[in-house]
Order: C-alpha cells, then structure tokens, then sequence
C-alpha cells in the first residue's frame, strides 16, 4: 500500500511520522546526558551545553530537509502540468496552486525555525518537546494545505493546533506562558466546534464532504440554502478565530507574546495563514450560493488593519506590537483575495496571495530578530522578561546585523520600496484599481492610509536601535550565536530579492491566483 503512495505525499507524512521518534531519541539522549553530568559533577567537572549534547535539533532539521525533495518533485510535475491527487477511503488529497505556495512557506520559515531554535532553547531542558512538536505542526500545515474533503481539513487543522498550544506554553514554569496557552486553547477550540458544526450543517445537505463533489452538487441546488448559508457564517467565524480576523482575535497577542520566538514567528508567519487557507477551501464550495463572500472578506479586511493598526500603535513590548501588527497585514491578505472573489480579479487574488508569501518572510524576520535581541539582553542572563521598545536603544552598534535585520523585516512590513512588502500591497493596491469600483478604489485609500499609519509604530523601533544611546541591558548583553544570525540573513536576502525581483515569485503566486479565482468562479471547479 505504501509502495503506490506518490512522492509528494512523503512531504506530509516524514515530519508526522518521525515527530515521536524525534522526542523518544531526545529523552534518551537527555538521560544519558544527565548521568554524564551526574558523574562530571561529582569528580569537579564543568558542564556542558544542552544544546551541543543533545543531537535532536539536528534529526529534526534533517526530517524537514528530506521533507523539500518531494516538495520539489511535485512542484516540477505541477508545472508540467500533473493532476496531483491522493485518495484513501474517504481521505482526499490534492498538490494544487495553493499547496505549492503555503508548502513553500512552510517548509521554508521552518527549517530557518530549526535552526534558530537550537541555541535559543538549547540551555533549557525538553528541547525534544519542542523539535517534535515543531515537526508535527509543520506536517499537519502542509497536510492541511493539500485537504481535498472539509473533515480532512479539520482534522489538519485540528492537529497543527494541538501542537501549537503545546508550543505556546512550552514555558510551563510560567504563568504568563500558560495563561497565554489557555486562552489560546480556550479560544480557538470554540472556533474548531463551530467548523465542526457547519461542517455538519454541509454533510447533512449534502451527503458528502469532498470538496469537488460538494461544488457540483451545491450548484445543482443541492440542500437547503439557508442551512448552506448558516455554515458558511459558521466557517467564517470558526476560521476566522484561527486567522485572528477582528474581534476574533484577543488570544493573538498572549500567544505570539509569550511563545518562544522561533514558535512566535511561526504563529505569525504561516499558522495564521494556514487557516486563512482553510476558510478559502471551505467557503469555495458555497461559491454559487452567494455573491457576498467578496465583500464579506473586504469587510473583515478593512476592519483588520485598521484595528491592528490602533492596537499596535499603543504597545511597549515588541513581540505584542509584531503581534498586533499581524492583524493589520491579515487585513492586506482579505483585501486582495475579496477583490478577486467579488470582482474576479486575477492580481488581486495573486496579489494576496504573494502578500501571504512575504508576510511570512517578513515577520518571520521580525520575530527572529527581535528573539535574538531578547536571547542577548535577558533570556541569556536567566531573565523572563519580555522585550521593551526602551531596550533596543543603541542596539545597532552592539547587534548590527540583528539591527539591520529587524529593520529590514520593519520597513518591509510598513511598505517601504524595495521591500517585499511594499511589493505585494502594491500589487493589491493596483488590482483593487483596476476594478473601477468607487468602494474597491475607497478601500484602497484606506488600505494605503492604513499603510502610511503602521510607519508610526515601526519607524520608532528603527530610530530606537540607531539613534539612541545603547541602554544598559544593550551594553551588559551577551553575544548572539551563529546559529540564531544564519536565518536571519538569509530572511533578509529573501525579503530584499522579492523587493527588487518580484516575479522570483510568479512560480508560486500565480499558480496559487489562478486556483483562488477557479474555485470561486461559478464556471470553475475544484
């Protein structure tokens, strides 16, 4: 049975499938480790690192490494234009445009993850906790990227939650961490029931969950269309919990605050996006029964970024305001797909979707370089403490690359050229243009208003770090580790190459619009 399993599904199944022998290979080494140090103790030996002893950092990356080949592979028959589908019993999986785009987020943003992880959580004990929760989380995106039925989907999704709550509190010792964790669980297990929900309200009209079968028997006039209607409202709010779309979004801040930073990168960076994905998929197969799910998706868009905005705008701490600031850019994700959906508009759909792409790139760039910061001022000193706006002063003259990289990822989140970011607002901000509609140009305004709003709170940071005397915690801090300023350049080339060299992207953007546009068009299909 395995032996006529395709390639690409090998991208989803090595890092589940290798997730408990990741932790069982940790704590056996972490046993042994602790009875090396036992007896280095007692005959007056130092020490050593848990991080250089310990060997699971290095298993994982390799589990997400060999997870890329078959990525590659299916991105090449894609392109050459293979139906890449999977079935088994009632399971349904498909390798189309939008897989291609979110795998590569995923598998990107977390091998960098992998590698900054080691030395940031390498002097605390459960390291294999962490690795094999990282590698289950990253196999459940990618699964659910791939869904082909709504239960499927759920469950995906339901499992790379599970790993993210866990993730979230890792730091169980505090009581930030499992407050932040619990309200995160409480939360969004109230968005998974009401999923559930709709996602029965679909089955009980329908008989099925396929998502292909489901298009054709929804517009066939399949099932009654207010029960259709109260699902999709149902997904919108279950999902829309998962995306942190206002005012389902107050479990945001804790989280991506108090989880350690390579997991707060990659809250932000793809795991919010992964349910913006799911919501796709699921309200796809109500396409023909509603014109509204354009500007429903416009209107959660508009009310994002201006919340974000205004949230971030008053924080301290700068994990909360990257936190924060996430909700203004989900807002510029909605805007381009909702000016696709309502108007049929391929760039804005494209447009969207590379605006998916940088984000991940750009505040997965923020949260690591802000997580070195905080390792070198207070996590390396035995602090707990969170990281001030007031702490990065003078940083720049003692971190210069970790400075430049949190600028870099700061202006591109606020839309400066020759940025990612303002690349792909850019692209959303012409497609919503082009649509000639007096509320699609309106939107734009606003959404370019909103663009201009978020230097406020960004430009103070860069100032902070280059303009200012260092702080105290600045000049007493330690070194920040190889290990942890490796992704950080290479973020930084990425968001850089995406500014000057945008159609780096179209092998991945435009497969991912044309889908968007496909299975919302009543002509299209799944």
């Amino acid at each position: 049975m395995i032996s006529q399993w395709p390639s690409w599904i090998w991208m989803i199944a090595l890092p589940i499938v290798t997730s408990p022998f990741i932790y069982l290979l940790g704590r056996l080494f972490q046993r042994a480790r602790d009875a090396s140090e036992l007896k280095q103790r007692l005959q007056g030996r130092a020490q050593r690192k848990p991080w250089r002893a310990n060997p699971v950092r290095w298993v994982s990356l390799a589990v997400m490494l060999a997870s890329c080949v078959p990525f590659v592979a299916a991105w090449r028959e894609l392109a050459d234009g293979a139906s890449l589908q999977f079935t088994v019993g009632i399971v349904a999986l498909k390798f189309d445009g939008i897989s291609l785009l979110l795998s590569a987020a995923v598998l990107v943003l977390g091998v960098l993850v992998s590698i900054f992880s080691g030395p940031y959580i390498g002097h605390e004990s459960g390291q294999e906790k962490y690795h094999a929760l990282l590698n289950a989380m990253i196999g459940a995106m990618l699964g659910l990227g791939c869904a082909a039925d709504l239960f499927n989907l759920w469950v995906w999704f339901e499992t790379a939650a599970i790993a993210s709550y866990m993730l979230v509190a890792y730091h169980s010792d505090r009581a930030a961490s499992l407050e932040a964790g619990m309200k995160y669980l409480v939360q969004n297990s109230v968005g998974s029931m009401l999923v559930l929900i709709g996602i029965g309200l679909v089955f009980s009209q329908t008989g099925t969950l396929n998502l292909a079968q489901l298009r054709t028997a929804i517009a066939a006039g399949t099932g009654s269309r207010p029960l259709l209607l109260a699902s999709g409202a149902l997904f919108c709010v279950g999902f829309g919990v998962k995306i942190a779309m206002v005012p389902m979004h107050t479990w945001l801040p804790d989280a991506h605050s108090q989880a350690p930073s390579g997991i707060s990168a990659m809250l932000s960076g793809v795991v919010i996006e992964t349910g913006l994905v799911a919501l796709l998929r699921a309200l796809s197969v109500l396409a023909d029964l509603s014109s509204a799910w354009g500007a429903i998706l416009l209107a959660f868009g508009a009310v994002n970024m201006i919340v974000g905005n205004l949230l971030a705008l008053r924080q301290t701490q700068v994990k909360r305001l990257l936190a924060f600031s996430s909700l203004t850019h989900v807002g510029y994700m909605l805007l381009g797909l909702g000016f696709a959906v309502s108007f049929g508009q391929l760039e804005g759909a494209q447009g969207g979707v590379f605006h998916l792409l940088t984000h991940a790139a750009m505040k997965g760039l923020a949260f690591l370089a802000a997580g070195s910061l905080l390792f070198a001022l207070r996590v390396a000193r035995g602090d707990s403490g969170p990281l001030e706006a007031a702490d990065l002063a003078g940083a720049a003259r003692r971190y210069p690359v970790t400075a430049l990289a949190l600028t870099v990822a700061l202006l591109g989140l606020g839309g400066l050229p020759p940025l990612g970011g303002f690349m792909s607002k850019w692209q959303i901000f012409a497609s919503g243009v082009r649509t000639g509609s007096p509320v699609a140009i309106a939107l734009v305004v606003f959404a370019v208003l909103n663009s201009l709003l978020s230097l406020a709170y960004y430009a103070p940071l860069v100032s902070m770090m280059y303009r200012k005397a260092p702080s105290d915690v600045v000049t007493s801090g330690a070194a920040i580790p190889t290990g942890m300023t490796v992704p950080l350049v290479l973020l930084v080339l990425v968001v850089v190459a995406l500014g000057v060299w945008p159609a780096l992207a179209n092998g991945l953007t435009v497969p991912a619009g044309q889908v968007v546009l496909s299975i919302f068009s009543r002509q299209g299909g799944m």
